[in-house]
C-alpha cells in the first residue's frame, strides 16, 4: 500500500510512534488471553451458566473478525492517525463499561464495543508504522517489534488476568485499559501524524453487514442450541437465517465490482487450502483455550491465580517457537511445516483429553506445551501461504482474509466445544466428562486437517506479479511474508 501525506520524521519521533503503535497492539492481544483466566470469577459473580461466558469471548472476536478488514480499508480511506485514535477511545471506553457492568447483558454489550475498537486499531497501527519507516529493512523490523508486543501481550494475558482477579476481582482485568489508554491518546494526538491511502477502495457495506449477521445468526444457533435444545424454533431458525444471510454474502460479494472478500482468490488451491486449515487452527486452539482455565478451576480445583499460571504453557511455547515458525516453512516448505505443526497440536489435545482431577500438574504441562508448539507452527506458514497465493498487490489483502478466517474459526471454536460440553452434561455427564469430549473433538478435527494439509497444501498456479507488494495487515504474516517463498514438499 503506498501512503499519501507519509512521512519519516526524526528517528526520536518514529521511535515514539513505535512505542504507541506497538503499546495499542498489545493492549488488543493482552485483551484475547486475559479474558479467560477470569471466567471463573464471573461465572460466580454474575451468576451466569457456559452459555454467559461462551457470549462474553465470542462478542468480542466476533466483532474483530468481521470488522477487521473494513477497519483497514476504512483507516486507509479517512486516515490512520484519526481511525487509530477512534479505535483506541472506542476500546479504552468499552473496558471501562465492562468493569462497571452490574449484569452480563452489559458485559457482552462492553465487548461488543470493545470488538469493534480493536477492529479499528489494530490495522491501522499498522499503517501508521509502514507510513513512518519506508525503507524496507527498517520497516521489517519495526513490524518485527510490534508483532513481538503481540506475543507477549498473548502471554501475559493469563498471568496478569489471575493476578489482578485473584487481588480484586474480574472488572480489574478491564481497568487495566484504562490507564493504557488514555496514555496512547495523549501522546497519539501530540506525536502521530496522519496518513492516508486516497486510492483505497470503497467499504464493502452490504458484505460487511450480511458476514456480521451470518456469522452472528450461527454462532447464537451454536451457543444457545445447548441451553434452548437443538429442535425448538428459536435454534432452528436461527440455522436457516444463517444459511439464508450466509448464501446472500456469496451472491453479493460475487457481483460486486470491489467486494471485502474477493471469491476468485479460492480458486487458487493454496489459498483455499491454507484459509480452510486456518479456520480449524483458531477453532481448536481458541476452542480449547476457553477451557483451560476452567478446567483447572473447576476439575483440579486451582485457584485463579494458579490456574492463570497453570495455562502458561501454551502462550510461552507460542511466543518461543513462533519466530522460527517462517524460517523453517522457507526452508522447508509450507506443506511440511504446517503438517508437523498440526501433527503435534492434535496429538497434545487428544492427551489433554485424557487428564482428570488427580492428574498432576507434572503430567499436564507438557501436553499444553505440545499443544502451543503445534499451532506455533502453523499461523505464519498458512498466513505467508495464502499470501503466496496472491498477486502481489493483493498481499495485504490476502493476510488480512488469513487473519479474519483464523478469527472466525475462534468464534465457532468457543461456540461448538462449548455446545459439545453442554449436550454432554445434559446427557448426566460431569463437567470434567464433557471438557474431555471437547478436548478429544479439538484434537480429532486438528489431526484430520493434518492429513488435509499433508494431502493439498501444494503449491498453487502463481499469480502474476507484476506490482509491489503491499503491506501486510496481520502480524502472523510478519515473518513469512518477508522471507524468500518456500516450495511445498
Amino acid at each position: 500500500m503506498a501512503a499519501s501525506h507519509g512521512f519519516v520524521g526524526s528517528r526520536s519521533h518514529r521511535t515514539v510512534l513505535l512505542t504507541v503503535t506497538c503499546l495499542g497492539q498489545f493492549m488488543v492481544l493482552l485483551d484475547n488471553t486475559i479474558v479467560g483466566a477470569a471466567l471463573p470469577d464471573m461465572q460466580h459473580r454474575l451468576h451466569t451458566q457456559l452459555t454467559g461466558l461462551q457470549w462474553i469471548v465470542d462478542a468480542y472476536v466476533l466483532l474483530v473478525a468481521m470488522l477487521l478488514m473494513s477497519g483497514g480499508i476504512f483507516a486507509d480511506r479517512f486516515g490512520h492517525k484519526r481511525v487509530y485514535l477512534a479505535g483506541v477511545m472506542v476500546f479504552t471506553a468499552a473496558s471501562v463499561l465492562c468493569s462497571l457492568a452490574p449484569s452480563i447483558g452489559w458485559l457482552i454489550a462492553g465487548r461488543v464495543l470493545q470488538g469493534i475498537g480493536a477492529a479499528a486499531l489494530s490495522p491501522a497501527s499498522l499503517a501508521l508504522l509502514a507510513a513512518a519507516y519506508p525503507v524496507p529493512q527498517e520497516r521489517i523490523k519495526a513490524i518485527g517489534l510490534w508483532a513481538g508486543f503481540s506475543g507477549i501481550g498473548l502471554a501475559a494475558g493469563p498471568v496478569a488476568g489471575g493476578v489482578l482477579t485473584d487481588a480484586f476481582g474480574w472488572p480489574a482485568i478491564f481497568l487495566v485499559n484504562l490507564p493504557i489508554g488514555a496514555t496512547l491518546l495523549l501522546v497519539g494526538l501530540r506525536n502521530l501524524e496522519e496518513t492516508r491511502n486516497p486510492s483505497a477502495p470503497a467499504i464493502d457495506i452490504p458484505g460487511t453487514a450480511l458476514s456480521v449477521l451470518g456469522v452472528g445468526a450461527l454462532t447464537y444457533g451454536l451457543i444457545e442450541g445447548g441451553a434452548r435444545g437443538w429442535t425448538s424454533p428459536t435454534i432452528l431458525g436461527s440455522f436457516t437465517a444463517a444459511i439464508i444471510l450466509l448464501a446472500a454474502f456469496v451472491a453479493v460479494e460475487a457481483r460486486h465490482s470491489a467486494p471485502m472478500l474477493p471469491l476468485r482468490l479460492f480458486r487458487q488451491r493454496l489459498f483455499a487450502v491454507s484459509n480452510t486449515a486456518m479456520v480449524v487452527v483458531g477453532f481448536a486452539l481458541m476452542g480449547s483455550s476457553f477451557f483451560f482455565s476452567q478446567f483447572f478451576v473447576y476439575v483440579q480445583d486451582s485457584s485463579i491465580l494458579r490456574a492463570g499460571l497453570q495455562t502458561l504453557p501454551v502462550s510461552l511455547a507460542m511466543v518461543a517457537v513462533s519466530p522460527f515458525a517462517g524460517r523453517l516453512a522457507a526452508r522447508y516448505g509450507f506443506r511440511i511445516v504446517v503438517t508437523i505443526g498440526l501433527a503435534l497440536a492434535g496429538p497434545g489435545l487428544l492427551a489433554l483429553g485424557m487428564v482428570h482431577a488427580d492428574t498432576g500438574y507434572g503430567n499436564v504441562w507438557w501436553r499444553l506445551g505440545i499443544i502451543g508448539t503445534g499451532f506455533a507452527l502453523t499461523l505464519s506458514p498458512l498466513t505467508g501461504a495464502a499470501i503466496q497465493a496472491a498477486s502481489p498487490q493483493e498481499g495485504g489483502l490476502a493476510s488480512g482474509i488469513s487473519s479474519t478466517t483464523r478469527q472466525i474459526g475462534a468464534v465457532l471454536g468457543v461456540a461448538v466445544l462449548g455446545a459439545i460440553v453442554r449436550t454432554r452434561q445434559s446427557g448426566g455427564a460431569s463437567f470434567e466428562t464433557g471438557l474431555n469430549s471437547a478436548f478429544v473433538a479439538a484434537g480429532a478435527v486438528t489431526l484430520a486437517t493434518a492429513v488435509f494439509t499433508g494431502l493439498w497444501l501444494a503449491r498453487s498456479k502463481p499469480a502474476e506479479r507484476s506490482a509491489a507488494p503491499r503491506r501486510s495487515t496481520d502480524p502472523d504474516a510478519v515473518t513469512t511474508s518477508n522471507e524468500a517463498s518456500p516450495t511445498s514438499r
